[in-house]
């Protein structure tokens, strides 16, 4: 708790009328007090400690990016103690980035720490369930009709053919085999994340980053994170560690979807075993017929490709609905998803079936 001695500068009710209505300004006393946080980092990191105390952490959450869209404390968020008082989430971090570059050296150590506390807490809620979702997809993916005897998977080859049980024998007559490549263990899948880091985009980026990390720590995927604007920037050789991945954006800019897209093509050397995942709100500052034409080739190659509105819980975006029905006639449907989906959506993809779109897509 960020009070003095004797407690907390504000009662709940303080707390949220400095926010929202008529309240105390920290730091001020007597009739002349007004709504607002002020402009003194101590005084806001006091505010932000007894939200804390009074609130739970996601209604802290909401408070404090209300308090940055508001007020305008994106500055203060450079001052460490600021820093040290926050409730940290992936929109914090999302803030944090957009003002990487106007990071004092002193603050930096703080921001890394509190940028690498949301994603550690990210991986740990996401992490195994997606490995064990694509995992799967993976071994189905490479089930061949035709095994030699040490690759038949028995079980489901007995699973197959239980219709063709004999009962007087005892026994089942395996008219379908069912196995495993040999090469099980050697990658099987391709996968670019294609990441539009313009400002909007900020929590998909946060996102995107950390799933980048839990697909390059799968021996079967080979992972490549492709982020830009105007311009194109490969951070694979950061995946492994987000933290990097992440310091390493620039969010704000303009876009160019149609030389992004040229780079990821001119990465895949194995199209029918790879997924491109765009990851964009589709305003094309580039090309456009120039970029459907790239998806049209990628996808008649036999690449598949995924196009996401959104990688976040904050629901569809607004976005271009005129590339985004372009997308969808050439059969590469837009929409928004959220992390929990996420790992479905790439198992449809890794098995080459119907993406499981949200109904509100």
């Amino acid at each position: 708790m960020f009070g003095c001695a004797s407690g907390p500068l504000y009662n709940s009710d303080g707390a949220l009328a400095a926010l929202y209505g008529k309240g105390d300004r920290p730091g001020q006393s007597g009739r002349d007090r007004s709504a607002g946080l002020g402009a003194s980092a101590p005084s806001v990191a006091r505010w932000l400690g007894d939200i804390r105390t009074y609130f739970p952490s996601s209604v802290v959450q909401v408070m404090q990016r209300d308090a940055i869209d508001r007020l305008g404390l994106s500055t203060l968020l450079l001052e460490p103690e600021m820093l040290e008082a926050v409730e940290a989430d992936v929109h914090l971090v999302g803030t944090l980035l957009s003002l990487n570059k106007a990071m004092p050296e002193t603050t930096k150590e703080t921001a890394r720490a509190v940028v690498r506390k949301v994603v550690e807490d990210l991986e740990k809620r996401l992490a195994t369930r997606t490995r064990a979702t694509l995992s799967g997809a993976l071994d189905r993916s490479a089930r061949i009709s035709r095994p030699r005897h040490h690759d038949i998977d028995w079980n489901r080859t007995i699973a197959a053919n239980l219709k063709h049980y004999l009962p007087e024998y005892r026994t089942i007559v395996p008219e379908r085999l069912v196995g495993y490549g040999r090469a099980s263990q050697s990658t099987k899948k391709e996968v670019i994340l294609c990441i539009d880091q313009s400002g909007s985009m900020a929590a998909s980026v946060v996102y995107a980053s950390v799933f980048g990390a839990v697909l390059a720590s799968m021996r079967t995927i080979s992972t490549r994170l492709v982020v830009f604007d105007t311009a194109v920037v490969d951070l694979t050789d950061q995946l492994d560690d987000p933290v990097d991945v992440l310091f390493g954006t620039q969010l704000g800019g303009g876009t160019d979807i149609n030389r992004a897209l040229a780079y990821c093509q001119s990465q895949i050397t194995r199209p029918a075993e790879t997924v491109v995942v765009l990851i964009s709100d589709l305003y094309e500052g580039g090309i456009r017929n120039e970029m459907l034409k790239r998806v049209a080739a990628m996808k008649a190659s036999g690449v598949q490709f995924v196009t996401l509105l959104a990688l976040s819980d904050e629901g569809a975006p607004a976005y271009d609905r005129e590339h985004a029905a372009a997308l969808g006639a050439l059969g590469a449907p837009a929409f928004a998803c959220t992390p929990d989906l996420f790992p479905e959506v790439m198992a449809a993809a890794i098995e080459k079936r119907p993406l499981p779109m949200p109904e509100t897509a």
